[in-house]
C-alpha cells in the first residue's frame, strides 16, 4: 500500500511526524516489521524492567505498550469507519485520560504483549480486506479531513514514533 497524497491529509506538523516514510515502503512490510521489532524488544526486557520509566510522571515500558495497543485500536476503528463511508465525524481521544483509566500498570507485560499480538493481527486483516474504493475513502477523524489510507499509515507512524523513543529514552537506561 502507498502512501497518501497530501491531500488526504491535513497540512500539520503532527501528521508530518506520523506519516514520514520512504516513498518505496510497503504498510503491510512496515507493520509486520514493526511488529516482529516490538515482540523481540520486549520478549527481551529484563525481569522487572516492564515497570521501568525513564523520567518521572512518563509511563513504565508496559504503559507505554498498552498505549499504542489502545491508539491502534482506536485507529483502526477510525479507518474501518472511513472505509465504510462513515459521514459522522469521529472524536478524538486524550491520551493521558486513556492511561490513566486503562490500569495497565497493574497488568502483567506479557498480557499486555498479548493484546498488542492480538491487536497488530486484526489489524492487518483488516487492512488487507480493503478495495482499493475503501482505501481512497475520506471522512472526519478527530476535527480534521483524512483517507482511510492516511489513517492506516498514521497506525505505523505513531509506532514508529514510539519504537525511537524505547530505544533512545528507555533501552538506553536498561540492561
Amino acid at each position: 500500500m502507498h502512501l497518501p497524497a497530501s491531500y488526504e491529509y491535513p497540512n500539520a506538523p503532527y501528521f508530518a511526524e506520523y506519516l514520514s516514510f520512504e516513498k518505496e515502503e510497503n504498510l503491510f512490510e512496515v507493520l509486520k516489521n514493526q511488529s516482529k521489532e516490538i515482540i523481540d524488544l520486549y520478549d527481551n526486557v529484563p525481569k522487572g524492567q516492564a515497570e521501568f520509566a525513564y523520567a518521572a510522571g512518563k509511563w513504565s515500558l508496559k504503559g507505554l505498550l498498552g498505549h499504542m495497543v489502545d491508539t491502534e485500536r482506536i485507529f483502526s476503528y477510525r479507518v474501518l469507519a472511513l472505509s465504510r463511508g462513515e459521514k459522522t465525524a469521529l472524536p478524538g481521544f486524550d491520551e493521558n485520560e486513556y492511561q490513566a483509566a486503562s490500569e495497565y500498570e497493574t497488568q502483567e507485560g506479557m498480557d499486555i504483549l498479548a493484546q498488542y499480538k492480538a491487536t497488530r493481527v486484526a489489524t492487518l486483516v483488516l487492512l488487507n480486506s480493503f478495495s482499493s474504493k475503501q482505501w481512497n475513502q475520506m471522512g472526519h477523524a478527530n476535527g480534521k479531513s483524512i483517507s482511510a489510507r492516511a489513517l492506516a499509515w498514521m497506525i505505523a507512524g505513531h509506532e514508529k514514533h514510539h519504537l525511537k523513543i524505547i530505544k533512545e529514552r528507555y533501552l538506553s537506561q536498561i540492561s
